[in-house]
Order: structure tokens, then C-alpha cells, then sequence
């Protein structure tokens, strides 16, 4: 498949209730073809929904889906799933018990008008891209959980579907797997040229995934850009959050000069230091999400930051991540440093600035 061969897919006002309560509020999203969109958000966002409704495993209460152009869903059509170009890789596999491996996998060649031979040259080179030719004849219960994915895998890739979405495929697998496996998503389907729309509530396997993120809150599409713009340029408290922050600080503006910030902290000590803000003009109370990417801890006895006690200490192999309380009620999570500070130090907190999200605070 080439880049040309994959898929665009548009959502105008996609609304899908069930019994009255509402799982995907109106949502207009469009993807180009040959994206890797991944759609991030907390259970019950809407993330499994809006999925089913691309597939057409659920019909939408209302709103039109078009799939490389062609109107899918509208409110006099619903073309069914199998004539749709879509390939999709579930969260509990979703394989064939009766069949073998390579039986699964070749499931979606065999109206394909290709050969014996053909179809069985394409199985064999695709339980070989994904790691598993070795277990072409067993059955899914002879299988682990990561062997199952990638024969989950592997079918969606069989299918060369413009399309290929993702049910969260990745929840089910311990750490280890789970990392194995992200990256051989990330690079056979890139490589197959397809149109990919992945969901996940995980927000380091979205941004490593991702060329862009939809964040997902009831229902609503709230962000939706690359995962370099949603991590430095979070458009709400929720996006900020969901995406990573060591804290949320409570603070007074003191002043604004061009777009940079000076503020206090809220019950602590009373010295300035800076944050960033989408908006301007912003005056009194208000919020700070801290990034941790964007704090170090230095010796309490160096003038700058502000002051903190250590509360915890944990090691991570490539250093240490502290948790240190600030002032009287602020306290600062997975704070790195490559050295250890042990608990109750007094010690010096030093944020830059870009990593000081500043919000107004919400009423």
C-alpha cells in the first residue's frame, strides 16, 4: 500500500447517545490520509464509541462520517462495516478460537481474488514482519497475550485497508510487551502507508505513537494537534493535566510582560518566578500546571527558586524523582534529579518558565 492508498476520514457533527445519556457530544474531526491520529482521554470520555461509530460497529445518533471521500454514515445511510476499507485490532484480540494462526491471519485474504500460493507467500511474510512465524500452527489459546496481539496485528495488515483503528491494544500487556509491541505498531503500519486512529488512555504511549493528538473529554474533542503543541501548549487545565504535570500551584499574578508572567505562590513564600500563558491579561488568583520536564531541585543554599522540603525519594534507575512540598499546601510530584536529596531536606526548586502553565482560576 502507498501513502495515496490511505485513507481520509471526516466526522461532521457525529453525536451518538445511549438511552439519553450523550457519549459523543457533536464532534467534527478530520483526518488526512496517511495520519496517525491517536484519540486520548480518561474511561468514559467517549474514546470506544467514537471508534465503533468509524467502524460501524455502532450507528451515530445523528452527524455524517465519510471514509476516503465516500459518506459512510449519514441520516439515510449506514454502510455496514466489511464495505467500509477498515481493518481493526481490538483490545481483547478478537480472534478466531477454531482457526490456526495462519489461518486467522489469512481470514482477510481469502476474497481477495489472489492466489493459493499468493495468499499463503503474504501470511508467511506477515507472521515474519510481526515476530511469530514460528507459531503459525497453534491456535489463540496456545498463545500469550502479546503473541495474540500480533497476530491481531497481522491480520489488520493482511487486509491493506486504508483504515486500520485500534481499540486500546496494548492495556492488556505487562510493561515489557507493551513497549515491544508499541513499536512495531508504530513502524509496520507506518510502513503499510495506512490511515491509523488508535485510542488509549495513556498519554506517553499517545505522544510516542502519535503524528496527532485528539484529547477527549465527555464526549467533546478538545485539543487536537501534535503531541509537541498539546504538551507545551495545552489549551485547558484538563489537557495539561491528563497529559502530565508534577503540580498544580495556586498562585497570585503580580505582573505581565509580553506573554510571561510573574507570580507568587498562594499560601507560601513570597517570591516571584515565572510562567507562560495562552492568554493574556490575566490578574489575581489563578493556577500554575507545572511540566516535570521543566524542574530541578538545586542545594537550599543557593538564592534561586523557591524553598521546599523533600517529602519522598524514589530511585528509577536513571536517577531519582522527589516529591517536595512547597510552602504551606503545594506539593510537586516526580520532580527528576540525577542525584538524590534525601526526605526532609530543605532544598531549592527552579522551574523554567516555558514549563509553568498558567491558567485563570476556575470558578
Amino acid at each position: 500500500m502507498t501513502r495515496g492508498d490511505a485513507a481520509s476520514v471526516a466526522l461532521r457533527d457525529v453525536r451518538k447517545e445511549f438511552a439519553g445519556k450523550v457519549a459523543v457530544a457533536g464532534l467534527n474531526l478530520d483526518v488526512a490520509p496517511g495520519t496517525f491520529l491517536v484519540l486520548l482521554g480518561p474511561s468514559g470520555s467517549g474514546k470506544t464509541t467514537l471508534l465503533r461509530c468509524v467502524a460501524g460497529i455502532e450507528r451515530p445518533t445523528s452527524g455524517e462520517i465519510a471514509i476516503a471521500g465516500r459518506c459512510v454514515v449519514s441520516a439515510t445511510q449506514m454502510v455496514p462495516p466489511e464495505k467500509r476499507n477498515v481493518a481493526m485490532v481490538f483490545q481483547d484480540y478478537a480472534l478466531w478460537p477454531h482457526l490456526s494462526v495462519r489461518r486467522n491471519v489469512g481470514f482477510a485474504l481469502a476474497r481477495s481474488g489472489a492466489t493459493k500460493e499468493a495468499q499463503r507467500h503474504k501470511v508467511d511474510d506477515l507472521l515474519e514482519r510481526v515476530g511469530i512465524e514460528s507459531l503459525a500452527e497453534r491456535f489463540p489459546n496456545e498463545l500469550s497475550g502479546g503473541e495474540q496481539q500480533r497476530v491481531a496485528l497481522a491480520r489488520a495488515l493482511a487486509a491493506d485497508a486504508g483504515l486500520i483503528l485500534f481499540d486500546e491494544p496494548l492495556s492488556n500487556l505487562d510493561a515489557d510487551r507493551r513497549e515491544q509491541l508499541r513499536v512495531e505498531i508504530a513502524t509496520l503500519t507506518r510502513a503499510s502507508g495506512a490511515t491509523v486512529i488508535y485510542i488509549t488512555h495513556d498519554q506517553s504511549e499517545a505522544f510516542a505513537l502519535a503524528d496527532r493528538v485528539g484529547v477527549l473529554r465527555h464526549g467533546e474533542l478538545v485539543q487536537c494537534a501534535t503531541p509537541e503543541e498539546i504538551y507545551r501548549r495545552p489549551v485547558s487545565p484538563f489537557v495539561a493535566k491528563f497529559t502530565g504535570v508534577a503540580g498544580d500551584l495556586r498562585v497570585h499574578v503580580r505582573a505581565e510582560h509580553e506573554g510571561v508572567y510573574e507570580v507568587v505562590l498562594a499560601h507560601g513564600e513570597d517570591r516571584v518566578f515565572r510562567a507562560v500563558a495562552a492568554q493574556r491579561g490575566l490578574r489575581g488568583a489563578a493556577r500554575v500546571l507545572v511540566r516535570a520536564t521543566g524542574v530541578r531541585l538545586v542545594p537550599v543554599e543557593d538564592e534561586e527558586g523557591l524553598a521546599g522540603v523533600v517529602v519522598d525519594v524514589a530511585f528509577t534507575g536513571r536517577g531519582y524523582e522527589h516529591v517536595v512540598k512547597l510552602g504551606e499546601a503545594h506539593l510537586l510530584r516526580k520532580v527528576f534529579a540525577s542525584t538524590r536529596f534525601d526526605r526532609d531536606r530543605a532544598v531549592r526548586v527552579v522551574f523554567e518558565p516555558a514549563a509553568n502553565l498558567l491558567f485563570a482560576e476556575e470558578r
